[in-house]
């Protein structure tokens, strides 16, 4: 990153384009590293999330100690838990900001994938046992459709969330465009400042842009149903 002979006074303006077009490189490797850590720990969290969601949607047995397991990891203060990781994963790899970023994850969509399970129709599940489908065809075929509407809602929570965590992970020497918030913070300079808490929303909104989009094409019967709700209503 550039280095400015002095960042005090009228030296350092509000934001300053030189400095992008500067550190465009830099930035853009922030910003390809930002993505990486967001969308890798949000496809973990989804992969470990879906199958135990759905034993805890099957047994309360299950369902207490995974929420409660879920629950423990997400209120646990990520500085505090990048501390406990260091020891055994090393500072500065993938492997410590993944498992946090990871964690993080779990509560909101267990949360919401149960959710979307106990809220698919008993007729449904019905229907599907005439039809002579077994438990496992009736959970791909009926139950895990009907209840992606939640868990899309989920997903987008989660990656909203971890797209803001991935800043924090620049105390352990990755952070993506948390690399540019430091940096800024560190030698007085609001550009690199700006240009990290501008691309992290605009990472965002465009993350969840990208989720809306592939709802709409994989669970079409919601909008159809939120279409008569609204004309219903109109009525």
């Amino acid at each position: 990153m550039a280095v400015l002979p002095t960042v005090a006074g009228t030296t350092n303006p509000f934001f300053r384009w030189g400095y992008v077009r500067q550190d465009w490189s830099q930035i853009q490797g922030d910003l390809v590293q930002h993505v990486a850590l967001s969308v890798l720990a949000v496809a973990i969290g989804a992969a470990i999330s879906i199958p135990l969601a759905v034993l805890a949607s099957r047994s309360r047995l299950v369902r207490v100690p995974v929420f409660g397991v879920a629950s423990l990891l997400y209120i646990i203060p990520s500085l505090a838990l990048f501390v406990f990781l260091i020891p055994y994963t090393g500072i500065g790899t993938y492997t410590t900001a993944e498992i946090a970023l990871v964690g993080y994850t779990l509560l909101i969509m267990i949360w919401n994938t149960v959710a979307g399970l106990d809220a698919v129709p008993g007729d449904a599940r019905e229907a599907a046992t005439a039809l002579g489908y077994s438990p496992s065809a009736s959970l791909l075929r009926v139950d895990l459709p009907l209840a992606l509407p939640f868990i899309f809602a989920g997903l987008r929570v989660a990656m909203a969330t971890v797209i803001g965590l991935v800043t924090v992970t620049a105390l352990i020497g990755l952070g993506g465009l948390g690399q540019q918030i430091t940096y800024g913070f560190t030698i007085g300079y609001n550009t690199p400042i700006i240009v990290g808490l501008v691309l992290s929303v605009a990472l965002a909104a465009v993350a969840d842009l990208l989720l809306v989009g592939a709802e709409r094409l994989l669970v079409p019967w919601s909008r159809r149903r939120r279409r008569r709700r609204r004309a219903g209503g109109a009525a």
